[in-house]
């Protein structure tokens, strides 16, 4: 096992991973930038290191400054969490270079799935049903227009570097293919550098399914089950659930199938989902991308199992064989139900605009099946810097609508408040007491059509 883990990351992940290390008995290492002086992760890791000033690429993307922290601290392993360089390739190649263990995917399985023209093409190898498209990214408006008439409008024009609804764009009919083209070549290079597009069929009813694996050094990978995201802005997830509301024992036995069978095709090392769109008019799923990676809502299935995914990722890393073939019997129904709400400080009634600031009330709600993952204390101030989630809150009960009683009644108790300092909250709590969402009959534009 490793002695001392340094934690790449900001926030309320570096604050969860800290706390599983502590309970494994590994000292930790906290980085921050100067704007994260005051975190809470970087006051209960062992140790802590300043990476650079408040930019990202300054600090928390700042490969050599993480790696002299690595260097400095004699820390024998790296957890990246979720987001800057827990997906970057060349971050995990100098781990391994430098004889620092990355906890992680290695080096090729994440440039597998990186690519999302490659990551399709590599479903399709293994066997994974993909969305009728292109076989890799477009070589010219010529070969998007005869893929799009062999399978037949609407399309789906996506940036293959792409991520949060960037480089994306739906085309309903011919004639607005070009223009289509132009705009998603133009915002994927700006966001992505890469203005490379490839072309799918656009599934008109879809639901997000993702499943997460977990595979070790030996070849072997288990799944725990699904969760579902269909309910998202911009493709940003909101609200996430396990189970699916949508997904029948049988269908959970073949996608959760499907996600090992892509898994052991990379060899992939780690805990990480593979994601699927549903289409609820056919009963068909099709593999959507691969995250080489813990997920922002991997507590949504830590709470179903009572079971630390944090800890199995640490464990595998170490050269442990992952818990077994199935982490429970999957012709039965799941022992309970958990959903998670993002929490973020964004004004949901001015699209969604940041709002950073000081908070000056906190109190995080409690109870049975009531779980808070949050970096937040009375005096601590959101920097404008970072991704605007500042709170995840989670809720487990043994039905669906328990949960979302749950969850409201969490809600209520939820108080986050300072000076112009606005939050989901209110929002979340208007979409939980929504008909549709009630009875799980949605897709994934819920909220482009709600109240409209």
């Amino acid at each position: 096992m490793f002695k001392k883990i340094l934690i790449a990351n900001r926030g309320e992940i570096a604050l969860r991973i800290i706390r599983t290390c502590k309970e494994l008995g590994i000292k930790t290492v906290a980085v921050y930038s100067t704007a994260d002086r005051e975190s809470l992760h970087v006051r209960f890791a062992d140790e802590a290191v300043c990476i650079g000033p408040p930019p990202s690429k300054d600090s928390y993307l700042n490969i050599p400054a993480i790696m002299s922290a690595v260097e400095v601290t004699a820390a024998d392993a790296v957890h990246p969490g979720y987001g800057f360089l827990s997906e970057n390739e060349r971050f995990a190649s100098i781990c391994a270079e430098y004889g620092v263990k990355f906890i992680g995917p290695s080096p090729e399985a994440i440039a597998a799935m990186g690519d999302k023209a490659t990551a399709k093409e590599t479903a399709r190898k293994a066997g994974v049903p993909v969305v009728p498209g292109s076989e890799g990214v477009l070589e010219n408006l010529a070969q998007a227009r005869r893929i799009a008439s062999e399978v037949g409008y609407p399309v789906l024009l996506k940036a293959t570097a792409g991520g949060g609804g960037k480089g994306m764009r739906v085309v309903w009919k011919p004639e607005d293919l070009e223009d289509a083209w132009n705009i998603a070549r133009a915002e994927a290079k700006a966001a992505f550098g890469n203005d490379g597009l490839y072309l799918e069929k656009y599934i008109q009813n879809p639901r997000h399914i993702e499943v997460q694996v977990v595979g070790d050094q030996y070849g072997n990978v288990s799944h725990l089950s699904e969760r579902d995201c269909t309910i998202q802005r911009r493709h940003q997830k909101l609200i996430e659930e396990a189970p699916s509301p949508v997904i029948t024992p049988e269908l959970r036995e073949k996608i959760g199938e499907a996600a090992v069978k892509l898994a052991k095709f990379i060899r992939y090392e780690s805990a990480g989902t593979v994601e699927f769109i549903f289409d609820q008019d056919t009963g068909e799923f099709y593999f959507m991308e691969m995250n080489t990676r813990i997920q922002v809502e991997h507590p949504v299935t830590e709470e179903i199992f009572f079971f630390d995914l944090i800890k199995e990722q640490i464990k595998v890393a170490a050269g442990v064989p992952v818990s077994g073939r199935h982490y429970f019997p999957h012709n039965l129904p799941l022992p309970r139900w958990a959903m998670e709400v993002r929490i973020n400080a964004e004004d949901p009634y001015n699209d969604f605009r940041p709002s950073p600031g000081k908070v000056e009330n906190f109190h995080k709600p409690g109870g049975h099946g009531v779980r808070v993952d949050s970096h937040l204390y009375a005096g601590y101030t959101i920097p404008p810097y970072y991704d605007s989630m500042v709170a995840k809150l989670i809720v487990a009960d043994f039905s669906r609508e328990e949960v979302i009683n749950k969850m409201l009644r969490a809600l209520d108790e939820f108080i986050l408040e300072g000076p112009g300092l606005k939050t989901t909250i209110p929002i979340l709590k208007e979409i939980l007491q929504d008909e549709n969402f009630r009875k799980g009959t949605y897709n994934t534009r819920f909220l482009e059509t709600w109240r409209k």
